[in-house]
């Protein structure tokens, strides 16, 4: 899966566009490198997201098309 869907799917980022505009940006980092948004997404991926002065650093622990909001959170882990 394409990381921007990815994003979108997972509920990280609210909207494709905005994902596609924030790895335009650089501010999208997976495995320590910055990623364009037609990079593909794998379990185990360590994705950094920059929204302002905040980072989020999730670790993908499954890739699926659709998912439910309340399942949503099961697609990723919080790492510190």
């Amino acid at each position: 899966m394409r990381l921007d869907k990815f994003l979108k799917v997972s509920r990280l980022v609210k909207r494709r566009m905005v994902a596609n505009e924030a790895c335009d940006a650089g501010r999208v980092l997976v495995n320590g490198k910055i990623a364009r948004a037609s990079r593909p997404v794998v379990p185990g991926d360590v994705i950094e997201i920059a929204f302002g002065n905040k980072t989020e650093k999730v670790e993908v622990l499954d890739v699926t098309e659709t998912v439910k909001k309340e399942e949503a959170k099961e697609l990723y882990r919080y790492l510190p």
